[in-house]
């Protein structure tokens, strides 16, 4: 919750440009603190959004500089605005007036060939794969099957109590995986989720190995996880040349005419594997808060699944 609440800030209320020390940038900063050295106010910024309470992180700067303000952030100098019309113009004049960028805490453990990073024609291409294979038959005809049988799969196992978010991030890492890749949970998925959470982790600490035990697991974890993805891809590949199909987003990637290299596919796996994770878990965890709280929003909703699917054929008609 708190990575999802953190980039749900960074996004929505604010956007944050990271300002490189090159000799072509020596123009005069908006009012601010960098903090400590090297840490600058990371730590800060950490500590307000694990409250239940995150905006005065936001609120005291904006009171003591204005809406658009210096601060130090994950190893960068930041400029932080809270300006919608000055968002409006960064976002209308991207690529233009100015530069997609992120900390280079989260370049490493990205990669350089994340979607998130990539520039030009070769993020025009990854972009296009994405969205066709998005919009494809393949995930129109299986998507549902396949959250259908992990919710199932993952509720079989539930006794006690249960904690909804953890479960919630379980079944979207599982389902992205089988997307990805066409794996179903095993012990190899497990492993894999496992180094995975300690990247996710890494995103939000000090980016300095030597200070971040955090940071540095995570530089290891990614690296575990590079290894790993590599290996599929190095199998599927091979698979392929003897004419085994996969209908899964691996297969586009390996099939795309130009070809991309191992290092490109595993970082832009990585990169999906990432996307989704807090935000579709939030997301489901927020439904099932929401349905709980409204009985009647649940009992139309079980109605409209019936109307589509025939009763008891569902998870949603085992919903409480």
């Amino acid at each position: 919750m708190f990575l999802f609440s953190l980039i749900l800030s960074f996004l929505s209320l604010s956007i944050y440009i990271l300002l490189r020390r090159t000799g072509q940038r020596r123009g005069r900063l908006p009012p601010g603190n960098l903090g400590l050295p090297l840490i600058g106010e990371t730590l800060q910024l950490i500590s307000a959004y694990k409250t239940e309470n995150p905006e005065p992180f936001i609120d005291d700067r904006v009171g003591r500089y204005g809406s658009v303000f210096t601060t130090h952030l994950f190893g960068e100098p930041t400029v932080f605005s809270a300006d919608p019309e000055t968002n409006r113009l960064i976002l209308q004049n991207e690529g233009r007036l100015f530069e997609s960028s992120y900390p280079g805490s989260i370049s490493n453990l990205l990669g350089r060939h994340s979607l998130l990073l990539m520039k030009g024609s070769l993020h025009k291409r990854m972009h296009s794969l994405t969205t066709s294979f998005a919009n494809s038959a393949i995930i129109r005809d299986h998507l549902l099957l396949d959250i259908d049988r992990l919710v199932r799969l993952n509720m079989e196992s539930w006794t006690g109590r249960v904690l909804l978010m953890e479960e919630a991030k379980k079944i979207t890492f599982q389902l992205t995986v089988k997307q990805l890749m066409s794996f179903d949970p095993c012990e190899w998925t497990e492993n894999l989720m496992k180094e995975y959470m300690l990247v996710i982790e890494g995103f939000f600490t000090i980016p300095l190995p030597i200070f971040s035990a955090t940071y540095r697991r995570a530089i290891q974890a990614r690296r575990k996880v590079a290894e790993a993805l590599s290996l599929v891809v190095r199998d599927r590949r091979r698979a392929t040349e003897r004419g085994e199909i996969k209908n899964d987003m691996l297969a586009a990637l390996v099939d795309e005419q130009g070809g991309f290299s191992d290092e490109q596919i595993v970082d832009f796996m990585l990169a999906l594997l990432v996307a989704g994770y807090e935000t579709t878990s939030t997301i489901m965890t927020l439904a099932v808060k929401f349905l709980t709280e409204t009985p009647l929003a649940l009992v139309q909703l079980k109605d409209w699944d019936n109307s589509i699917y025939g009763s008891g054929t569902k998870v949603i008609n085992n919903m409480r």
